[in-house]
Parts: structure tokens; C-alpha cells; sequence
């Protein structure tokens, strides 16, 4: 079972500073957070844990009133101090005031910060936690920075457990306010065998970008994932059992990780008669943006993530439900019936198949996202440490995985790695994984199983590592309609040819353009 080391003990309060006090409210706390929903409660008594003394607040006080009563149910309550009033809870935050928001991303934060700003002072700082967009977080930054704060967007990673027990933390701005803050943080975030899930990761909006990309890796990973179950369950007819034993033995690989771990206990869930519960949930997936954002900035980027996109497209295809269900219909009244069990598989030998196929995909999939930060940080000269955004990710986070540990390596041996997919190591583990990798895509397309995440990070794999590729024709196509001109691989310069004969003699021309 892939594990990960959670600072849960309490740990010693900060030294005890001079007390500043506004009217009847003592400041005492290190921290104050906005947002009481279930990842800032969790993230609350987080903080209150590690002895660090925290404010809470909600424009709802019944959240308040529920997240002081359960610090005082886990003993927390010295350190955790609700307030029903904005500016008391502002007064009692030591200076420079550190001031955290969890509430929904866009214009609720923007309704916060607007409250905050009039009661808040130069030197003191706002911390964003949400998913938000980076450019936002930017624009926030300039305009609080007009009245002397700090602002950092923060990346949080890890759902419920991780806010409780320690998340992957991936703040960025002002790097005056990461140290103000890095006490906390260091203490709070996972705790992995080379210490804590947090770094500062780059100024601006660089935090919340690289959490973008994360969610959009995510993505990636669960559509493989998902690939996988339905080419074993639909291809291989393995039962229930069969799949929740491949993949417990599959999570003391290689493939060690937490998807991996609460998928096979998803499959051994139950319903109440019995039945696997999995088998009896909607195959609708949700969204919250964050995916198509980062296929939207790999676009702008002109980086490729074609398998990222490919778990984007299935999320989208997946909400055509009623679409899909007539379609099948329409299918199997002409003959073409929905998929079944592959005669005469070998299920041992495609289980082995499968998690080779999952593993060279998962590569891909990362690369593709390790390289829309890569672009990113180079376009705004963020300066982001790719290693160390592995090493972060290797607990609290929903992505941890023993893999990152082989990523972290990687960047270690090659600071300047243009892709993962060259790294020596990886490319040893992609030659060997390739022959399986192909079968599984083959057998899955011939039994009408949709695999779009392998098939994509096989194409993807495969074009990377040629030498030549068909762009040439449709560099002469373009230039064909359009004169958008051509390079040659035999000559110098940008050319144009006129391509129908019936149009004119003089067929090639040199230009000193290029489109």
C-alpha cells in the first residue's frame, strides 16, 4: 500500500511574542483564515494542531460556530479562536497580519478581499488557497500591492484528508510573503522522507498555474486509470474480485500510489445488497475547470498534451449520456453491438499487459504537464525548480505516487530535461513497456473498447521519437491555399510554390517571408 509520512503530532507553539491588542480583542494568532467549508475547517485545525495559534472566520457564523466546536472535540480549542465579526477577527492577528482565503474562486474572493482591505495594513499579507485562475491572482496582487500587501496565490492539494493532515502546498508571489508565512507552511504540509510537500514555487501567479497543471495531470491520471478497469472488466471479463486483486498487486509496484490504492477500494466497495457499489454510479464525470484550463494554456503555449486533452474530451463525451445511450441503440439495431469479452484472453498475461500500457501512459502524461510549467515559467521568467515540484507532489497531494520519486531523480541528473521521456531512465522503461503498450491499444480497438488516453500517449510517444514526421505535406498544403511559404532540408531559406501547373510557369519561388 503506497504510504506517505503525515506530520500529525503536535508540535511545540511558536516562542511567545509581545501581545498587541485592538479594544477587548487580544492578537495572539499566527494565522487567520476566511472559509469554512470542509478544506478550510480541515485545514483550520490542521494549523491549530501544530501548535500554531489560528483565527477563523465565515460570513456564515454556523460554520464558525461548527469548526470551534470540533477544534474543541479534538482538544484544539486553545489554539483555534472563532470570530462572528470581521474586523475583531482581523485584530486579533499578530503583525504583519497573515490573512488566508478558502472560499469559491472568482468573485467571491474578490468580495473578501474588498471587506479585507480597509481593516488590513502595509506589511501585512493575503494568502489565496482556491483553485484560482493565475492571471487573477496577478491582477489581485497588483491591486492590494497599491496599498503596501503582500499577496500570494497557494496551491492546496489533497482534499479533505490533505487539508487535515498535511497537503502539498504550492504558494507563489512576493517571495517576502512565503517567508513570512514559511514557518507555518513547513509544519503543515506533508512530510515526506526528504521533508516537507511545500516550496516556494515563483512570483506572480505561479503557485496557483502550477496547481492548475497539477489538477490537469490528475485528470490524466484518473482517465488512465479508468482505461485500464474498462480494457480488463470489458476485454478481459475479469470479475469484481479479479480487478480489485490486480490492482492491490499493482500498488506494490512501480504504480505505487494513491490513485491507484483507493481505486482498488473503490472496486472492493459494496452497496447494501451485496453488489459492487462502483458498478451502480452514473458514468458522468464532473468538472471544475481546471482541466480544460490547462489544455487551454498548453494550447497557448504551443506545448502538446494530447493526453491530458484526450481525459478532458472523456469528461465531455461522458456527460452525453442520453446521447450515448440512444446512439448504442441506433448502433445495435444495424448490427454493431457493444463491446464483450475478448474470446480466448489470457487474463493473467493482459493484467500484465494493462499495467506495463498504464505505466508508459502515466510517463507521457506528466512530461506533457511537466512541460506546460516548464514553457510557462520561461515565458514569465518565473524561474520554477521542476525537481522540486516532484518532491512536493511525492505526499499530500492527490497525484503522490512513488513515481515522482523517479521524476524528482531525473531532474536531479538533468536540471535541464527538455522532456521526461529522454531522461535515460524513463526511455529504458518506455522501450521495454512499448510491445505490451501496442498490444493493449490493439486489443482494445478491436473489440470496440475506446482507450483514448492510451491511444493518445502512444501517438504522442511515438511521434516524439521520430525523426520525420508527415508535417511537410501539410506545410506544402498550407502553402498551397494559402502561400503561407516552406522551408527545404536542402537549402537555405523560405520558399513558394505555385503548385498547379495550370496557373502559372514559373512554379517555385524563393521568399525572404515566412508565415
Amino acid at each position: 500500500m503506497y504510504s506517505y509520512i503525515l506530520s500529525i503530532s503536535a508540535v511545540a507553539a511558536p516562542e511567545a511574542t509581545v501581545q498587541e491588542t485592538s479594544g477587548e480583542v487580544t492578537a495572539m494568532s499566527e494565522l487567520g483564515l476566511i472559509g469554512l467549508a470542509v478544506m478550510g475547517q480541515n485545514f483550520a485545525l490542521n494549523v491549530a494542531e501544530k501548535g500554531f495559534p489560528i483565527s477563523v472566520y465565515n460570513r456564515s457564523y454556523e460554520k464558525t460556530e461548527a469548526c470551534v466546536t470540533r477544534a474543541k472535540k479534538e482538544g484544539l480549542e486553545a489554539n483555534l479562536k472563532g470570530f462572528p465579526d470581521l474586523k475583531e477577527f482581523v485584530a486579533s492577528l499578530k503583525k504583519p497580519r497573515r490573512v488566508m482565503i478558502l472560499v469559491k474562486a472568482g468573485a467571491p474572493v474578490d468580495a473578501t478581499i474588498s471587506s479585507l482591505m480597509p481593516l488590513l495594513e502595509p506589511g501585512d499579507i493575503i494568502i489565496d488557497g482556491g483553485n484560482e485562475w493565475y492571471e487573477n491572482t496577478e491582477a489581485r496582487a497588483a491591486k492590494v500591492a497599491e496599498k503596501g500587501l503582500g499577496y500570494l496565490g497557494m496551491g492546496v492539494s489533497g482534499g479533505e484528508e490533505g487539508a487535515r493532515n498535511g497537503p502539498s502546498l504550492m504558494p507563489g508571489g512576493t517571495k517576502e510573503g512565503y517567508d513570512a508565512i514559511e514557518k507555518i507552511v513547513t509544519k503543515v504540509a506533508a512530510q515526506v522522507d526528504d521533508g516537507p510537500c511545500v516550496t516556494y514555487v515563483g512570483p506572480g501567479g505561479a503557485g496557483n498555474f502550477v496547481k492548475m497543471v497539477h489538477n490537469g495531470i490528475e485528470y490524466g491520471d484518473m482517465q488512465l486509470i479508468s482505461e485500464a478497469y474498462d480494457v480488463l472488466k470489458t476485454v478481459g471479463g475479469l470479475t469484481n474480485d479479479e480487478l480489485v486483486e490486480a490492482f492491490n498487486e499493482w500498488n506494490k509496484s512501480e504504480l505505487d500510489s494513491f490513485l491507484i490504492e483507493i481505486t482498488a477500494l473503490i472496486l472492493a466497495k459494496k452497496d447494501e445488497d451485496g453488489q459492487p457499489l462502483a458498478n451502480k454510479i452514473l458514468d458522468k464525470t464532473g468538472m471544475k475547470g481546471t482541466g480544460k484550463w490547462t489544455v487551454q494554456q498548453a494550447a497557448e503555449l504551443s506545448v502538446p498534451a494530447p493526453t491530458i486533452e484526450a481525459a478532458l474530451d472523456g469528461r465531455f463525451l461522458s456527460g452525453l449520456k442520453d446521447q450515448r445511450v440512444a446512439a448504442a441503440k441506433t448502433f445495435s439495431d444495424l448490427g454493431l453491438k457493444q463491446p464483450t469479452k475478448h474470446e480466448g484472453i489470457d487474463k493473467a498475461a493482459l493484467v500484465k499487459e494493462v499495467k506495463q500500457a498504464l505505466y508508459a501512459s502515466k510517463i507521457c502524461s506528466y512530461a506533457q504537464g511537466l512541460n506546460i510549467i516548464k514553457a510557462k515559467s520561461a515565458e514569465k521568467n518565473w524561474g520554477i525548480d521542476m525537481g522540486a515540484l516532484s518532491r512536493i507532489w511525492k505526499g499530500g497531494c492527490i497525484i503522490r505516487a512513488v513515481f515522482l520519486t523517479d521524476i524528482y531523480e531525473a531532474y536531479k541528473r538533468n536540471p535541464a530535461l527538455e522532456n521526461l521521456l529522454v531522461d535515460p531512465e524513463f526511455a529504458k522503461k518506455l522501450v521495454s513497456s512499448e510491445g505490451a503498450w501496442r498490444s493493449v491499444v490493439i486489443k482494445a480497438i478491436a473489440n470496440g473498447v475506446a482507450v483514448p488516453g492510451f491511444s493518445a500517449s502512444l501517438g504522442y510517444f511515438d511521434t516524439y521519437r521520430r525523426e520525420t514526421v508527415p508535417a511537410n505535406l501539410v506545410q506544402a498544403q498550407r502553402d498551397f491555399f494559402g502561400s503561407h511559404t516552406y522551408e527545404r532540408i536542402d537549402k537555405p531559406g523560405s520558399f513558394h510554390t505555385v503548385w498547379d501547373p495550370r496557373n502559372s510557369a514559373d512554379s517555385i519561388t524563393t521568399s525572404s517571408y515566412n508565415a
